[in-house]
């Protein structure tokens, strides 16, 4: 796209919601499509108008869907994680400050992680080295770890691999408010960490859970981050949906590109 002197070029990161990948969705949804002719009966029922008052006897169309908010591509706020964080009630996803949704993006090589394996804080600071990046506030930092080829697959949420808790915890003391990552969540496999808890070796859900100790937000079921030619130098723009009192928010994530045209 070109516009006044300047190249842009938009990036979707955003996943698709389908009744087709339903099945195998730990929130299920489902999209009912009303077509056009259903337009009509609708528009007869509420206003009194039948199909001659219709150009070709058709109406508009409308879908009805029924879906968690943590499905598709979404932002998950402080209030997921828990009542409270650093000390204090917290925010909704419609009480996050805006200007932690959009900023300079930072992608992160991580496809090398094995199903189950946990990505550390030497991970991050190792690609950040081999990137020659250095992490400043408010950066939206990507983790791209290969799993969204797995969506819309049987037990695709357990096909990942997820940060450890130190490796959120070190991104989040940069100041880093909004992370990212290609996967049904930031953590590990749910199935592999409920056994270790079991186990008494691991504390479950343990990156989520240190959004109680300093709030951060995370966007979860990125797509797409292997079209992104470049580590650094684009904006992400991750805006939520503003649901009142929510865990979270769906959200079309974009990549932006821009450059001076010559």
């Amino acid at each position: 796209m070109e516009r006044n002197g300047k190249r842009t070029i938009l990036i979707d990161l955003s996943d698709r919601l389908s009744n087709k990948t339903s099945e195998y969705e730990l929130n299920p949804h489902r999209i009912t499509y009303l077509d056009h002719a259903a337009g009509v009966e609708l528009g007869e029922k509420a206003l009194g108008l039948g199909k001659e008052y219709w150009p070709d006897q058709v109406a508009w169309a409308v879908e009805e869907v029924t879906l968690s908010t943590h499905s598709g591509t979404h932002i998950d706020a402080p209030l997921h994680y828990g009542p409270m964080s650093g000390g204090k009630p917290a925010r909704t996803i419609d009480q996050v400050p805006l200007h932690w949704c959009y900023g300079d993006g930072v992608l992160l090589d991580i496809t090398h992680k094995k199903v189950g394996e946990g990505i550390s804080a030497e991970d991050i600071q190792a690609e950040l080295e081999r990137i020659r990046y250095e992490i400043k506030p408010y950066d939206i930092v990507l983790i791209h770890t290969g799993a969204s080829k797995y969506f819309g697959t049987p037990h695709y949420a357990f096909k990942k691999s997820g940060l450890v808790k130190n490796a959120t915890e070190w991104l989040v003391n940069q100041g880093i408010k909004l992370i990212g990552i290609d996967a049904w969540g930031l953590d590990r496999p749910l199935n592999i960490m409920a056994e270790e808890a079991k186990e008494g070796k691991v504390q479950f859900w343990e990156s989520h859970l240190f959004g109680r100790e300093k709030e951060y937000c995370q966007i979860e079921k990125l797509c797409n981050l292997d079209q992104i030619p470049k580590p650094y130098g684009f904006k992400v723009s991750a805006f939520p949906i503003n649901i009142e009192n929510a865990s979270a928010g769906w959200s079309r994530v974009v990549a932006i590109f821009e450059e001076e045209i010559d």
